[in-house]
């Protein structure tokens, strides 16, 4: 993450508005012909003219360069060039070639647009408290000066959940005069990125909204040459952006594109005939002109590139065990430190990365088994990963010039202990496959990514994205038909309410629950109803497994969290959870501490895992599968009805890596084990296998380390047996994780977990008070919050709200006697 920018939820903006490394273009300005175009692709500007398919690289590095605008005199074009952890801005002088830096100041600047004289440049940046604002310099002979911020700084009193409190200004143009701007702004509104605003290009002059609707940061107006019209990208009443017109002081607007694909980013022409736009129509990213008025669209393909330096190429032939070629996650780095892929694969990023190691997000491509991509000449690092189950794989070679390097890579498989009657089968609980990323996803490539993670079972779960709901039309209550004899895809749902944490419903067997949220203030969806509890009997009723996803990033304290709504214990309570995802887009370790103390209760919890990848974005947290979840299932063919039945029963372990294996006096995970009073001398065996170094290995029991035990040699691996002492009831499982990042998981820190295996001793129950008043004070928060609350449809809701909690809370309290 960049650090600059202080606001929520920076897995959004980091996808939707800042630049992206794409292998298609991302987005163009046009030159003051209205016959050529200079855009973003690759991580490099490049030129080309509309009748032409070559293309000719403008900058090549030494980062990442993008958002390219054109003066009007068509010498020079200012860019967003990010390296290391910055966004400054550059200019490009076309006549001479020689760029130069504009800004230094280490924020986040981006899109940058010259004015109609090419004297002054307005741009957005994050230089004033981290927050995004537009700011505007003057400019000349390749230098910025005297900058200044336009806007001002408000905090908002609005209820906003994925914005920050105070109001961003973003997406600057010019009015042809040069004497005003129009941008997107938030200001006076709840949801979305906000409206169209209008004020004279001065500090502090007062700013008018000219339209508003939710907008998520893609609306980047653009007026037209004659000041009269607006086009911009606008998802209205729909689940993809499309192009969109209004008149340019306010007024009625109307489509011009359409499409069940995004189309994003759109600049006139000088002469006002043509729009330039980017779009995923195909998948990836593609630049297209479309007539105005007219409507013929037409692509600009770069099937010839001019390099500024030296290429060469490389041949990557992945291959199993057998000799098969082998889908795989493949990485390539050049001598300049730079990320290269084919032309036509999806380029991926980690954000989840130290910044301390390495410059940039390590860049990755799904390769079908053999990839051919141009590269640098000179050194050239490459990098293959298939899954938790087979060794990471690296190779260095050197390219020559106009020469081709054939690279073959065959994968070796992790040895671990096996079973002769069942089988461990992976499986990611928590995937979006379209969530507003730069891609357009289908189930093939979603199934395409799985079979190179060594993923077999994906569940895509449906969600809405403000507004919008981008993959309701592919539920279906049976496997996609895109689904292999080895990879599954599932169409299930998450129930989004930011307020009492979200849900996972795991196939549906009749429909989707819609609306698909609650507690949505100013919204028909304002009231908190339906609570969790209710969409968990409603999810039953259609024989779903139902879970709570991504918890906790800290362990909540509910004598002194300001807002504490989570309904977890409630539910788990009232016997509405299946299982819970230890490993997500959360802590680990905060989410486990808050499972082991429902475990303590005596509660059976199953472990689960989800990456909460949105597998269409260009910058993630991690690839599909990132985080999974083994369940034991019967051997036999791929099937999703024995995996559910083995998850809810709880004989799974969930990883981000490691992987490993625990039995208790020969029970595994999800069984129960009863003894007679006394104490008891149980053996245990432990295993583990790593693709990365760990720092513990340890059999926890009711909350506490029962036994740490020792890894080997690179700390990798273990093969351990031995005993516990067991006296009283409780439960014990096993878990592996390191205390920092680790290459090459993409994660904060490794870890793995075992489901618990059960333990009554009869006479002697565990049931600690301190855990049960834990939550009770818990549910107290919860009960004063619903008290307070007043966005209910009627005085039933909250009654019945009421009376659901004060159920869960005599739960707690005999527990605690």
């Amino acid at each position: 993450m960049l650090q600059q920018i202080d606001a929520p939820h920076p897995y959004y903006y980091r996808e939707m508005y800042l630049p992206q490394l794409t292998t298609g273009p991302s987005a163009a300005a046009w030159l003051p012909d209205s016959q050529s175009l200079v855009y973003s692709m690759a991580g490099s500007l490049w030129r080309q003219k509309l009748n032409s398919d070559v293309a000719e690289q403008l900058t090549f590095g030494p980062g990442y360069d993008y958002q390219p605008d054109c003066s009007s005199d068509g010498r020079w074009i200012v860019y967003v060039s990010y390296y290391k952890d910055a966004m400054e801005l550059w200019s490009l002088d076309l006549q001479s070639g020689q760029a130069k830096q504009l800004t230094r100041g280490g924020a986040v600047n981006v899109e940058p647009r010259f004015s109609p004289d090419g004297m002054r440049i307005v741009f957005v940046s994050t230089a004033f408290n981290g927050r995004f604002h537009i700011f505007v310099g003057r400019f000349a002979s390749g230098e910025l000066s005297n900058l200044q911020r336009l806007t001002g700084e408000t905090r908002s009193p609005l209820p906003r959940y994925y914005y920050s409190q105070f109001d961003h200004e973003i997406s600057p143009v010019w009015s042809p005069d040069g004497t005003e701007v129009i941008f997107v702004s938030n200001r006076g509104h709840i949801y979305g990125t906000g409206g169209f605003w209008r004020m004279k290009a001065e500090p502090t002059a007062e700013a008018r909204e000219l339209h508003y609707e939710e907008t998520t940061w893609k609306a980047r107006p653009d007026l037209s040459p004659d000041g009269k019209r607006i086009v911009y990208s606008s998802y209205l009443g729909q689940a993809w952006n499309q192009l969109w017109m209004m008149p340019s002081d306010g007024g009625d607007r109307f489509p011009v594109s359409y499409g069940d694909f995004d189309n994003t980013n759109p600049r006139w022409s000088p002469d006002g005939k043509l729009i330039a736009f980017i779009s995923n129509r195909d998948g990836n990213t593609s630049l297209w002109v479309q007539q105005i008025p007219g409507g013929a669209q037409t692509q600009v393909v770069p099937k010839q590139k001019r390099y500024k330096k030296p290429m060469g190429a490389v041949v990557i032939t992945v291959l199993d065990l057998g000799g098969s070629p082998t889908a795989a996650r493949v990485s390539v780095t050049g001598e300049d430190g730079r990320a290269y892929a084919p032309d036509a694969a999806w380029m991926h990023a980690d954000d989840s990365f130290d910044r301390t190691r390495h410059f940039f997000e390590a860049h990755y491509f799904h390769s079908p088994g053999k990839s051919e991509l141009a590269v640098p000449a000179g050194r050239v690092g490459i990098e293959v990963m298939k899954g938790f189950e087979h060794r990471l794989e690296s190779r260095t070679l050197e390219v020559l010039p106009n020469q081709k390097a054939d690279v073959i890579i065959r994968l070796e498989p992790m040895e671990k202990p096996r079973s002769p009657s069942s089988r461990w089968v992976s499986g990611d609980v928590h995937v979006h496959m379209n969530y507003g990323g730069s891609y357009r996803s289908t189930p093939k490539h979603l199934i395409d990514q799985a079979a190179a993670e060594d993923l077999s079972i994906a569940e895509n779960l449906i969600v809405n994205k403000e507004q919008r709901i981008p993959d309701i039309a592919y539920f279906r209550t049976t496997p996609d038909p895109a689904s292999t004899s080895v990879n599954l895809l599932l169409h299930s749902q998450e129930f989004h309410t930011s307020y009492w944490g979200h849900l996972g419903l795991l196939n549906l067997t009749r429909n989707l629950i819609l609306p698909d949220y609650a507690g949505y203030p100013n919204t028909p969806a304002a009231s908190l109803v339906p609570t969790n509890a209710d969409v968990a009997d409603l999810g039953h009723q259609q024989q779903a497994l139902v879970g709570y996803v991504h918890p906790f990033d800290v362990t909540p304290d509910p004598s002194k969290d300001e807002s504490l709504t989570n309904e977890l214990p409630v539910d788990v309570a009232l016997d509405k959870v299946d299982y819970i995802e230890v490993l997500g887009f959360s802590d680990h370790k905060s989410t486990a501490d808050i499972w082991y103390r429902l475990l303590n209760l005596g509660f059976h919890l199953p472990a689960a895992a989800g990456t909460d990848a949105m597998a269409n974005f260009a910058s993630l947290r991690g690839p599909v599968g990132l985080n999974r979840v083994y369940a034991d299932v019967p051997s036999g063919p791929l099937d999703i009805t024995p995996w559910l039945r083995s998850l809810k029963a709880g004989r799974t372990f969930v990883t981000n890596g490691p992987l490993l294996g625990f039995t208790l006096d020969r029970h595994q995970g999800g069984d129960a084990i009863k003894l007679p009073a006394g104490e008891h001398q149980l053996k245990f065996t432990a295993w583990l296998r790593s693709m990365a170094p760990l720092d513990h290995l340890e059999v926890v029991c009711n909350g506490r380390v029962a036994r740490p035990l020792s890894l080997r040699e690179g700390r990798a691996s273990a093969d351990v047996s031995g005993t516990l002492p067991i006296s009283q009831s409780g439960w014990c499982l096993l878990r592996a994780w390191s205390d920092k990042a680790e290459d090459p998981i993409f994660d904060a820190y490794p870890y793995a977990t075992t489901s618990p295996i059960y333990i009554a001793v009869a006479g002697a129950p565990s049931h600690p008070k301190k855990d049960a008043e834990y939550f009770i004070a818990w549910i107290d928060r919860l009960i004063s919050s619903t008290q307070a609350n007043k966005d209910w449809n009627t005085p039933a809701e909250k009654d019945s709200v009421l009376k659901k909690l004060r159920s869960a809370r005599v739960v707690y309290a005999q527990l605690a006697k």
